[in-house]
């Protein structure tokens, strides 16, 4: 199995980058290998979502179970795919200015650590030679990727 760990500390407040990973509607427009994103079922804790991949010649679509926890994280487990196990969480942490003390609503702190961890595996060897070169180039950018599209919506900061 692999595993992908990644963190930022980010001048965008936990509100505004959840907001961002939850728009999985808006996914084409910004992660180059996202070929299309479907929004299939909404839950009262999250969403079931499948996702288009068509990158460096290959072509592969999935299904995870996003369940929410407003603000705060993310969490997908896997409903179908290429995949034999694939589970992630994304999570946003309030962080204040040094020195100045907490107001308001701590997910609209002006800054975060984004925390985004991915477990996978392929479902056969086969798959893995094929997919694997590019789901690990897909799965080590996807931060970098959000870091991204906060400055293009939120401006940078």
């Amino acid at each position: 199995m692999k595993h992908v760990h990644k963190s930022v500390l980010l001048w965008y407040s936990p509100r505004e980058m959840y907001g961002l990973v939850t728009a999985i509607q808006d996914y084409p427009q910004f992660l180059p290998w996202c070929d299309r994103a479907e929004l299939l079922q909404t839950h009262d804790d999250g969403v079931t979502a499948r996702l288009h991949i068509a990158f460096a010649g290959v072509h592969q679509a999935f299904t995870t179970r996003n369940t929410h926890e407003p603000g705060r994280s993310v969490h997908m487990t896997l409903v179908d795919g290429p995949f034999s196990q694939l589970e992630g969480t994304w999570r946003f942490q309030p962080l204040q200015q040094p020195g100045t003390e907490p107001t308001g609503d701590p997910l609209d702190a002006p800054a975060c650590k984004v925390e985004f961890s991915l477990h996978y595996a392929f479902a056969s060897r086969t798959l893995s030679m094929v997919v694997s070169p590019v789901f690990d180039r897909i799965a080590n950018t996807f931060v970098e990727a959000f870091v991204k599209r906060a400055e293009q919506v939120h401006g940078p900061r």
